[in-house]
């Protein structure tokens, strides 16, 4: 029997034993599954949801039961012997990214989950980077042990060539495949046995006898990796003194927290194996919200750095990393709290926007589930209800003691499609439900093409904008028609140029006046956009700057090419002449505008277009059919792998070419070869393609006249 535990019984002051965490993982390496199984077996649960049936507490929304996958992330609170545990499930699909990123922003640790038969598979090696990137402690669950072809020193290699990590197992698997019964514990030298008797815990006991050698094997290069990153340990370790289980997992701990060692771990969740040890070493090796640094962040008054502890005795803190519209309590914040403590009824200064907000109830989510608290403090993450302004990546805090942390960075969506009501009830409410799925999904874009008045929206692949439409209906009553998915292509200027922006206008009372001259140099992909105010003496008043920058930010929504955005460019105004009686913001604006988009023109422009990574996973014999498919969509191969009886074919594709090829594929390989995709990088559209792009925006403009 499991032991009922209510979260009311924690202690709120052991800050030091409450573990923020994340699942996160390839699709299909089950992770929700893990997750049902952690909530089951710390008695959060009391039946086991299962991915197949669409019966899991996670998964929740009608579309991820259907279709067997995550599409957004879910928390919930659970506890393990005397551990709070603060959980995530996240999606495994590439084109539902942002759900990680925003997740890995404010979580301290993570669980990443790889699936034993593929190992390390691309999205994995994604969220190991968003993980760098917000320096997040983790540990690995390798899952499925007990499915053929599972191998679990492979995977730990992939790990560590593919990874760049420095894997240790803490763990090792006893049988393999249909005969996986459970693991050893490398730290305690016990075996743990999984009996197929309804009883779920594992048997403790001694190692068998068969395996003695192999323990005694990976037990040796545990203890020397861990000794590598402690001096005291190194030298005991050279004197062949003995290390204790308790110094070894203190150790491994403290390298765990500086990410120097990721400790790996095995099972079978399916078959609720190795799921308790796993939750034993997220106790162990993971950080406690008093493990990570303070957080940093500036004095939006001064602009000086500052940093805030984790302690509930010090001003609020917290960083609002989700936003949901919940059917039943309307919109709902997600909010991780950095030091201080949220309270219902109190106000709170969002230091993003420069606004006051008032707390309404605070929540404790489990999955779609609401508990209602009076308040959560320092460590914690809680959903609030009645923050009307406050959206992703803003900061609340108290007005007395403002601090601004950074913002949550989103990819940019790379297909786009055009949106169109079907009935006139629909035109009515399709703005405003399309502003909140906005709202919740930083990487869903929403904007009307002024060449065309086609309302356009944009996300991070076809599955994104399929489920988002779809979501539309169920959820809003909206019904609507997209057109073919369309590709994201930029513009950019290869050349440096000078152009002058002149706007006069003669009108009965005061004209408008304003001229500039600018100077524009292309950057380096992926910079962005920069505007520099080179201006000498008064040749331009400055409160007519930033109405110039306003202007040259508009114009550059809309290329000269085939009407795409420009990117990548640095622009400067270097001269100009104003009107003491004429001049005015607007005129100025207009002027910017005229002058970059003359300057462009001069820059020799360039389209760019979305290059996506890719990975096939095929078997051997179909390799040649799916390279001259590659071949043919303009795909310039990376690596070609063998693996057993599977080729790993990566290549770097255009998106544009990539459209239906799942489809594809599968006619070429019977159904049995995989692949995925993901965004890499933006390069120049061949000629003969440009060409052609800007054909057709130029029939489509003259359609229109």
């Amino acid at each position: 029997m499991l032991p009922e535990i209510g979260l009311e019984r924690f202690p709120v002051d052991r800050m030091d034993r409450i573990r923020n965490i994340g699942f996160i993982a390839h699709i299909d390496a089950g992770k929700t599954t893990v997750t049902e199984r952690v909530l089951f077996f710390t008695g959060r649960t009391h039946k086991m949801g299962d991915v197949d049936d669409g019966t899991t507490v996670m998964d929740f929304m009608s579309q991820e039961r259907e279709r067997g996958i995550t599409i957004k992330a879910a928390a919930t609170t659970c506890e393990w012997k005397d551990y709070s545990i603060n959980i995530i499930d996240t999606p495994g699909h590439v084109d539902f990214t942002a759900e990680v990123e925003r997740s890995l922003r404010v979580l301290d640790g993570g669980v990443v989950v790889f699936d034993a038969v593929a190992g390390v598979q691309p999205q994995s090696e994604t969220v190991w980077r968003q993980a760098d990137r917000y320096h997040v402690p983790r540990i690995c669950f390798v899952n499925k042990m007990d499915r053929v072809g599972a191998d679990f020193q492979r995977t730990i290699d992939m790990i560590a060539h593919r990874l760049r990590a420095n894997p240790v197992a803490v763990q090792i698997p006893i049988g393999k495949e249909g005969s996986f019964r459970g693991v050893i514990d490398l730290v305690d030298e016990k075996a743990l046995t999984y009996l197929d008797d309804g009883n779920y815990a594992p048997q403790e006991g001694p190692i068998p006898e068969e395996m003695l050698q192999e323990v005694r094997a990976y037990r040796e290069r545990l203890v020397e990796k861990v000794a590598e990153t402690d001096d005291a340990l190194m030298t005991r370790y050279l004197e062949e003194q003995p290390i204790s289980p308790e110094e070894i997992r203190q150790a491994l701990r403290r390298a765990t927290i500086r990410n120097v060692l990721v400790p790996v771990l095995c099972g079978s969740s399916l078959r609720n194996k190795g799921i308790q040890p796993m939750l034993d070493a997220v106790g162990h090796y993971l950080p406690s919200p008093l493990d990570v640094p303070p957080i940093q962040g500036i004095n939006p008054k001064t602009g000086e750095v500052m940093s805030r502890e984790a302690r509930e005795d010090v001003p609020l803190l917290a960083l609002a990393f989700k936003v949901v519209t919940d059917p039943f309590v309307g919109r709902l914040v997600y909010l991780r709290v950095y030091s201080g403590e949220v309270r219902a009824g109190t106000a709170v200064y969002n230091s993003t926007k420069g606004v006051r907000e008032r707390m309404g109830r605070v929540l404790s989510m489990h999955a779609n589930r609401r508990e209602e608290r009076e308040a959560t403090s320092a460590g914690n993450i809680a959903a609030v209800v009645g923050l009307k302004n406050t959206f992703t990546g803003d900061t609340l805090c108290e007005e007395r003691s403002p601090m601004l942390l950074e913002v949550i960075r989103f990819p940019e969506p790379v297909v786009s499609v055009a949106i169109e009501p079907r009935t006139k009830l629909d035109q009515d409410r399709l703005v405003d439900t399309l502003a909140k799925l906005a709202e919740e999904d930083p990487t869903f874009k929403v904007r009307v093409d002024d060449e065309t008045g086609q309302t356009i929206i944009s996300g991070m692949g076809e599955l994104h904008l399929e489920v988002l439409v779809e979501r539309m209906r169920r959820e809003f009553q909206v019904a609507a028609n997209i057109g073919r998915p369309r590709v994201s292509y930029r513009e950019t200027i290869t050349a440096p140029s000078r152009a002058e922006g002149r706007f006069i206008r003669q009108t009965g009372g005061h004209g408008q006046f304003g001229d500039v001259w600018l100077e524009l140099e292309p950057l380096e992909r992926n910079s962005g956009f920069q505007f520099v105010n080179r201006i000498v003496g008064a040749a331009i008043p400055k409160e007519y700057i930033p109405a110039v920058e306003s202007g040259v930010r508009g114009a550059l929504e809309t290329g000269v090419l085939a009407g795409y955005p420009v990117i990548d460019l640095k622009v400067s105004l270097v001269d100009g002449k104003y009107h003491p009686v004429d001049s005015s913001e607007m005129a100025f604006k207009m002027a910017g505008s005229i002058g970059v988009k003359e300057g462009i023109r001069r820059a020799h422009p360039v389209l760019l277009e979305p290059i996506m990574e890719i990975e096939v996973i095929t078997p051997g014999e179909f390799l040649g059919e799916v390279l001259g498919d590659l071949g043919g969509r303009r795909a310039h191969i990376q690596s070609i792998e063998g693996q057993e009886s599977l080729q790993i074919v990566r290549a770097f594709v255009p998106l544009a070419e990539a459209f239906g090829y799942t489809t594809a594929l599968r006619s070429l390989t019977q159904g049995r070869a995989s692949q995925s995709l993901e965004f890499h990088h933006y390069e120049e559209v061949p000629q003969g393609v440009a060409q052609e792009l800007t054909r057709a925006t130029q029939v489509t403009r003259a359609s229109l006249v």
